[in-house]
């Protein structure tokens, strides 16, 4: 029914009962933390514990989803949900200390929370010595899409803490979005460019970032393409969960064009088994930071400006699906965008063909 753990110097509780979860922090005993986990299922079974009472300290809460992100979200999508949390957690400790308890959450707090991230600038506010949380230097204030990305992150720890039985309600569930009009439009390259960059690209990076142009892939999906992701037969290569990695917007299927379907089976060798990566390179771990510094190199030899992201090559990819002439929603597929209103980025860049979509309805 229950079971204890420890993190750092402290015991935990974990209890499920009737479909209902509780974690509880005890303290550093571990004796006082198995009288506390021994009493609590006695309640249970004797039916006198209330789980609809149940009302956790939002620091479990925080501590419980950050857990949760760890086991079945990409590192990088944990660290983007500690960030937003950490920003709630700042504010809190500024504006609202007393609170501590999830029900002490109200949607006046979320309202206020939006503005703060707007106006305040974090990394130059002067707090006491004893604050609780570190400010790192480049903490800004938050554009309305980063704000939007918090609010929607905070919405899903909530969510989280009524599945674990930690509260009963949603504070956060009717608190609205701002109106983005502050995001810069993506950079991506041009016919003209993305041959140039190709052209002189070095041997070993070529591979990959034609990969990147002609899949959309994103940086951690192309990291973890195993050759069992590719199916020759069908022409598709798949993004897909692994044991040690899960995609960030869930599976999807990418149609390989010819030049992707040559350069695949140039790479595939005999020795090569179904498991093995794609792209081979040792020190994955910091292969990242290698292509990006091969991008930058590679669009300072073509006489490219202003393009340093590896991102940059997925905006590339989709840019151009717009320009010829694919709609929107398909290329919401190809990204793997869970919401259309990211694709629409893209919208500005085919005019003439939304224009000839409306001109088949004209009445003669």
């Amino acid at each position: 029914m229950g079971r204890l753990y420890k993190r750092g110097k402290t015991y935990y509780i974990d209890v499920r009962a009737n479909g209902k979860r509780l974690r509880k922090k005890v303290g550093t005993s571990k004796k006082l933390a198995e009288m506390v986990l021994k009493d609590l299922e006695g309640k249970i079974v004797r039916d006198e514990y209330d789980f609809s009472k149940l009302d956790a300290p939002l620091d479990e809460l925080f501590e419980a989803f950050l857990e949760f992100s760890e086991t079945n979200h990409a590192p990088s999508t944990t660290r983007r949900y500690w960030d937003a949390i950490r920003n709630f957690q700042i504010f809190l400790a500024l504006e609202f200390p007393e609170v501590k308890k999830i029900s002490q959450l109200n949607h006046a707090i979320f309202e206020k929370y939006k503005k703060y991230r707007r106006d305040v600038n974090p990394s130059e506010l002067d707090v006491p010595e004893n604050f609780p949380y570190h400010i790192p230097r480049n903490c800004l204030k938050g554009k309305a899409k980063t704000i939007n990305y918090e609010v929607k992150t905070l919405r899903s720890v909530l969510n989280f803490g009524i599945k674990q039985g930690m509260c009963k309600d949603n504070p956060a569930k009717d608190v609205k979005t701002l109106k983005v009009n502050d995001s810069l439009l993506p950079r991506f390259l041009t016919f003209e460019e993305a041959e140039k960059f190709l052209n002189n690209c070095e041997e070993e990076y070529f591979p990959v970032f034609f990969t990147f142009l002609n899949t959309g892939l994103r940086l951690g999906e192309l990291l973890n393409l195993q050759w069992l992701d590719i199916d020759f037969n069908r022409r598709k290569l798949i993004v897909r969960k692994k044991t040690f990695w899960v995609p960030k917007t869930g599976e999807r299927e990418i149609p390989l064009n010819d030049g992707m379907m040559n350069l695949l089976k140039k790479m595939k060798t005999k020795n090569q088994k179904r498991k093995d990566f794609v792209f081979p390179y040792p020190y994955r771990e910091s292969l990242g930071k290698r292509l990006r510094k091969a991008l930058r190199q590679t669009a300072a030899k073509s006489g490219i400006d202003d393009f340093t992201r590896i991102h940059s090559l997925r905006h590339t990819f989709a840019s151009h699906l717009v320009m010829r002439g694919v709609d929107l929603p398909t290329v919401q597929k190809l990204l793997g965008h869970s919401d259309i209103q990211t694709t629409m980025i893209y919208s500005h860049l085919a005019p003439d063909h939304l224009s000839d979509a409306v001109n088949k309805l004209a009445l003669k």
